[in-house]
């Protein structure tokens, strides 16, 4: 058995269409309020019935507040990550996902005791795992070349 789960990656561009500044993207990230208290993207295991991309939307709006009209999901980025939970194999898959408004508010589940917007460098030394910093650093690439 392997378990499944699906998440988004959540960016936000600060200083969008201001000529005078470079952009800064940022990266939402959720501190667990339970266990070992890790940082990820907004991700939980899939319902009966529900398609892997449903999952990742439901899951943000009851982690995160966010729902389908905050944020744009981009085509053309999919990562599927692959580990072991206590030597049981899973699979995380993750979109990639561009808030509207900068400023739109985070409602945390009780799963989570805080979130934080980083850059990609801070995002990666608090995601801890490999596998995720490899989504990060892909997905802010992503973004970079499709601008």
């Amino acid at each position: 058995m392997t378990l499944r789960a699906c998440g988004l990656i959540i960016f936000r561009r600060l200083n969008a269409g201001l000529d005078s500044k470079p952009q800064e993207i940022e990266y939402l990230l959720l501190q667990t309020a339970y266990g070992h208290h890790h940082w990820t993207p907004p991700k939980g295991h899939v319902d009966p019935g529900e398609d892997d991309l449903q999952t990742a939307l439901r899951e943000t709006e009851e982690e995160a507040g966010l729902k389908t009209k905050d944020f744009n999901v981009l085509d053309g980025y999919k990562k599927e990550i692959k580990y072991k939970v206590k030597n049981i194999p899973k699979t995380v898959i993750y979109w990639l996902a561009e808030l509207k408004n900068c400023n739109t508010e985070i409602k945390l589940s009780d799963e989570h005791q805080t979130f934080r917007w980083l850059n990609v460098d801070e995002a990666c030394k608090l995601a801890e795992y490999q596998e995720m910093q490899e989504a990060l650093r892909e997905a802010h690439q992503f973004i970079s070349t499709n601008k």
